[in-house]
């Protein structure tokens, strides 16, 4: 069938390798690992090897050195060919809190071994159960003794933790009454995980969505001092300068499932024959199909714009917020139609459309809920009060 994305021939040079790579997990790959309850080792080591995961790690420390634009593509094109970006997606963007802000020594330790794939960066511990998205009320503590901070807390809705070698994680380092605003007393660190290490425990949490997330418990866990990274109480601007970037890769990913449900629902629409004549001749089947392709055409557009501005190093936040919402609307609206196109069919799991259906829905929650874009709209953009 006919290519239904007009700018599918542009960055053909990315988009057709991450194509044939994909094409060697299909939808069978995909079964299995959602009956096993398992997480996409194969697949992900795939990816790592061609070095797609390491798109946005610059050329000196071993990376592809892509632009964001770029970088969007690829996980386009994952989640476009029924994959799941979800598995390990973090790993190309989580990588920018210390390519930004760690030491040269910490930089030059850690981000050449995260390109080749000899270290996995795909967790960073923010999320906590008494704080939800107000990340300023953040109470796990990490207390400085000596040469190694002790890290006491807990986490929850922490991603990949099992499938990662080191993460990041945020902890207060000053308690928040005595910081002269709640935004201060934060702080990064880069925490290794390959040993069991001592004081951390991990309870995983069975979810909708076949995705591997869990919730951390500290108790007197160390990092050495030198695992800091930036400047001690200074971790919640960190976090900041990177959620413009994450919000336009996710855009992205729904974007790919957006056209993925598409193909899907119009391929089964001109196929599927009943009382005489293909389903999707009638306008009850074909409206919302149509409805759900201007929708993610439109994203689309606010993807690219996005990530242009923040290539060009320019203010990117509204266009960031913007893209992820409509992305995220946009891949819902069309698994919908998908799904209803599908019928009973569409429950079934040998067609993905279900588990499929399933993965893009975690985008109307994480990791930014729409309601939070909404508010950030409303207040930062249309000038009006705070809603919260």
């Amino acid at each position: 069938m006919n290519e239904i994305n007009p700018r599918a021939a542009e960055y053909a040079e990315f988009r057709k390798p991450v194509r044939e790579l994909c094409a060697q997990f299909d939808g069978r790959y995909w079964q299995q690992v959602e009956a096993d309850q398992a997480y996409p080792e194969a697949f992900v080591n795939a990816l790592t090897k061609a070095g797609w995961l390491a798109a946005l790690i610059p050329e000196q420390y071993g990376g592809g050195g892509l632009s964001l634009t770029a970088a969007s593509v690829v996980l386009e094109e994952i989640n476009r060919s029924g994959a799941n970006s979800g598995a390990c997606h973090a790993q190309m963007y989580i990588m920018g809190t210390l390519l930004r802000h760690g030491s040269e020594s910490q930089k030059n330790e850690y981000l050449p071994k995260v390109a080749s794939g000899e270290l996995r960066l795909q967790a960073f511990a923010v999320t906590e159960p008494g704080t939800g998205t107000d990340t300023t009320r953040t109470a796990t503590s990490a207390e400085r003794r000596g040469d190694r901070y002790i890290i006491n807390g807990q986490k929850v809705f922490i991603s990949r933790v099992q499938h990662s070698d080191i993460m990041l994680l945020l902890a207060r380092t000053k308690p928040i009454d005595h910081s002269a605003h709640k935004t201060e007393g934060l702080s990064i660190f880069l925490a290794d995980l390959r040993a069991q290490p001592k004081g951390l425990t991990v309870r995983p949490i069975r979810n909708m969505v076949n995705h591997e997330t869990n919730e951390l418990f500290f108790d007197n866990f160390e990092i050495p001092a030198e695992n800091l990274i930036g400047g001690e109480g200074k971790g919640f601007r960190y976090i900041l300068d990177g959620m413009n970037a994450e919000r336009i890769l996710i855009a992205a990913e729904c974007i790919g499932d957006g056209f993925w449900f598409l193909d899907k629902a119009r391929a089964y629409a001109n196929a599927r024959t009943v009382f005489g004549r293909p389903i999707g001749q009638n306008q009850g089947i074909q409206f919302p199909i149509a409805k759900a392709y201007a929708s993610v055409r439109a994203a689309d557009l606010m993807r690219y714009e996005a990530a242009r501005l923040f290539d060009q190093g320019k203010p990117c936040g509204g266009e960031a917020n913007l893209a992820k919402l409509l992305a995220a609307d946009a891949s819902w609206e069309a698994a919908n139609a998908c799904l209803q196109t599908h019928g009973g069919f569409g429950f079934a799991t040998e067609y993905d459309v279900e588990r499929k259906f399933r993965e893009t829905r975690l985008y109307q929650v994480a990791p930014v809920s729409t309601n939070m874009i909404l508010s950030y709209i409303g207040e930062h953009i249309l000038e009006m009060p705070r809603s919260f």
